[in-house]
């Protein structure tokens, strides 16, 4: 007989010291995963260079034949992965789904100014931040240009060991007291998030006939020209991303912790991505999707509102089932089941008052798993069935995964968040999320446990294999 109540686990409390090293190995994987994707463009490109490496066939948007293993990317910016199970297609797939954005500033479409003899770039921030944590950081900047002609520049600097990094400035507090009298949201307001970029302005050649010296916009311009190619009307046509610079690294004394940008959502797609190529003959073709989007709605042609989710999975209908037809897909999605594999807010018992101490999900105490998302009313957002939670819980528990109950972002009346499971309720899905408990979520530096990205990759991994 199962215990008539239910108490939350502890990942180190309940491995042995095997599993926890099983885990820290995990995580040292995962932090250099983390330092060297930080744009969803990077984490594209290494999991499309693994893949190849390990078999998988990349294909188009229109693809006349599959292999067992494949995949597809849509723009740079995300990917989908299918390996052929055991069952028809129509007896439905499985499908982990992860967002590869994250909350950073990007450049405004002509950002370069100088003022007083300091150049800087305009941006523009993408996603929920908070403004008043970002100056003062050492930043870099990663990201694609593509000039008129095609051809393309890319750009990763702040992170290598010689290069220069970028920074927000923020006032001094001595004069800072009318500054410190404002609500946080305005103490730093967004249009003032200027990345401070040069100061140097060269003397010109006297035998110039303009004798005025070089400002300090044309230097950047001339370096910009002479590392890349660029000229200034190419960064309208560009995607730059400004992200904090330095790697991931290990928190506490005791090491449990990894404290690093862009966790959200690249903790559960790391696992997911694991998880996936770990599964032990899968019974159903498993698909493994990271999208582009999630932060600021999961809109545009790389996130997932997108028909290239639906049109990829009615690709592969369609290549084991030449006269397969619309109908056929809706069966075959209604059949389907899906994990939207996304991070939720751990309980912070400095941030107590905003949290529901009862349900809140805590730091070390598994693979958080959500029936719903959300806040006042469950409004926008899917909630998976009593029936799907039910297997979802049999699953978990039949692999002994450690794992917790969790009931959306924060108290009932406060906004809460969403994330991609109600575009796959859409097609007919059943989806219900899980995922890893953070701390800082959406801060330059988030913080997530050890044992939670462990027990997140054994739940997606079982996920996957179960029946």
């Amino acid at each position: 007989m199962s215990n008539l109540s239910f108490s939350r686990r502890f990942c180190f409390s309940e491995w042995g010291p095997e599993k926890i090293r099983q885990a820290f190995d995990f995580a040292d994987d995962y932090k250099k995963f983390l330092s060297g994707a930080k744009t969803e463009r990077l984490v594209v490109k290494f999991i499309a260079q693994e893949a190849k490496k390990l078999g998988f066939r990349e294909i188009g948007f229109r693809p006349k034949k599959f292999g067992k293993r494949i995949f597809l990317i849509n723009r740079d910016k995300s990917i989908i992965l299918a390996a052929k199970g055991k069952k028809c297609l129509s007896e439905g797939v499985r499908i982990l789904a992860a967002h590869i954005d994250s909350p950073r500033l990007d450049l405004k479409a002509t950002p370069l100014y100088e003022e007083e003899k300091i150049a800087f770039f305009k941006t523009h921030y993408y996603g929920g931040i908070k403004p008043y944590q970002w100056p003062a950081l050492p930043l870099a900047i990663y990201g694609t240009v593509v000039k008129e002609d095609g051809q393309r520049a890319e750009i990763a600097v702040g992170d290598g060991p010689e290069d220069p990094v970028f920074i927000l400035t923020d006032l001094l507090p001595h004069l800072a007291e009318k500054q410190l009298e404002k609500k946080l949201a305005e103490a730093i307001e967004g249009e003032n998030l200027n990345l401070l970029v040069g100061a140097w302005g060269e003397k010109k050649d006297k035998s110039d006939e303009d004798k005025s010296d070089e400002s300090v916009r044309e230097k950047v311009l001339k370096i910009l020209n002479e590392r890349y190619g660029l000229i200034e009307e190419d960064i309208f046509s560009a995607d730059l991303e400004i992200v904090p610079a330095g790697g991931a690294r290990d928190g506490g004394w005791d090491k449990s912790l990894v404290v690093g940008y862009g966790q959200d959502d690249r903790v559960c797609a790391y696992a997911a991505w694991r998880a996936f190529l770990a599964a032990k003959n899968p019974p159903y073709t498993t698909v493994l999707m990271l999208l582009d989007r999630e932060e600021i709605g999961s809109e545009g042609v790389t996130g997932a509102t997108s028909s290239f989710i639906k049109d990829f999975l009615a690709s592969l209908l369609s290549a084991e089932n030449p006269s397969a037809s619309e109908n056929d897909l809706r069966d075959m999605l209604a059949v389907s089941k899906a994990i939207s594999a996304d991070v939720t807010a751990a309980l912070d018992p400095n941030f107590k008052d905003v949290s529901d101490p009862i349900t809140a999900p805590r730091l070390g105490a598994g693979l958080a798993v959500e029936k719903h998302t959300g806040g006042k009313g469950k409004a926008l957002v899917s909630e998976a069935s009593a029936e799907y939670t039910s297997w979802i819980r049999k699953i978990l528990n039949k692999a002994k995964v450690v794992w917790q109950p969790a009931a959306g972002i924060g108290k009932v009346d406060l906004r809460g968040g969403g994330t991609v499971g109600m575009f796959f309720a859409r097609h007919n899905i059943e989806v219900i999320d899980a995922g890893v408990p953070l701390l800082n979520m959406h801060a330059p530096f988030e913080v997530a446990h050890k044992g939670d990205i462990y027990s997140a990759f054994e739940g997606y991994k079982a996920f996957l294999e179960g029946e």
